[in-house]
C-alpha cells in the first residue's frame, strides 16, 4: 500500500534511529549550507537529519512535530525550509489539497510521485519513468542556465484517481 500523505502523526524515520554525525548526507547538507552562505547552526542540522531519515516526501507540519522537544519552533523550520529550498537542499515534492510536501535533494536518487485525488494515497513513480523524467529536468535546467537563470526551481506534481484494486 503507499504511503498517505500528511496526518496528524508525526513523521517516522526509516529504521527509529538518528543519523550519525558522520552520515556522507549529513556531511554534505552542511558542505551545501555553506557554499549557499548560511551558517550551519543546530536547528538547521536538526531539521536536515530529520529530513534525511523520511521515506517518503513530509509536510512542514509534521517534519515540526517529530523534531525533539524545543529544538525550534514551527516559524523556524518554515524559515529554514525555504532557505533550504533556495539553496537547493530539499525540494517540494508534490502539492496536495494546499499541502506542500518536501523531500532531501541531495544524496539520494530523486524520486516523483503521483497522489490519488481519491483517497490522498501517495504512489512512488518506477524507477525507470524517475530517471527519465531527471534527464528531462537536467536538460531544462542547463537550457535554463545557458539563458542566464540563476536559482532555478521547478515542480512537478502528478495527480490522478488510483484504479480500484
Amino acid at each position: 500500500m503507499p504511503p498517505s500523505l500528511p496526518s496528524t502523526e508525526s513523521p517516522q524515520p526509516d529504521d527509529g534511529s538518528s543519523l550519525p554525525e558522520n552520515d556522507p548526507r549529513l556531511i554534505l547538507a552542511t558542505a551545501r549550507l555553506k557554499s549557499a552562505g548560511l551558517r550551519v547552526t543546530q536547528p538547521r542540522m536538526t531539521i536536515l537529519e530529520a529530513l534525511c531519515q523520511q521515506r517518503s516526501p513530509v509536510s512542514i507540519e509534521q517534519l515540526h512535530a517529530g523534531l525533539p522537544a524545543g529544538a525550534c519552533d514551527l516559524v523556524t523550520v518554515y524559515r529554514c525550509m525555504a532557505a533550504f529550498e533556495r539553496a537547493g537542499l530539499v525540494r517540494r515534492a508534490v502539492i496536495h489539497q494546499g499541502t506542500s510536501l518536501y523531500q532531501v535533494a541531495f544524496g539520494q536518487a530523486e524520486t516523483y510521485h503521483v497522489v490519488c485525488r481519491a483517497s490522498g494515497n501517495l504512489e512512488l513513480l518506477s524507477p525507470e519513468v524517475s530517471r527519465e523524467l531527471q534527464r528531462a529536468v537536467a536538460a531544462a535546467r542547463e537550457e535554463l542556465r545557458a539563458k542566464g537563470y540563476l536559482e532555478i526551481a521547478y515542480m512537478l506534481e502528478f495527480s490522478g484517481v488510483a484504479p480500484r484494486s
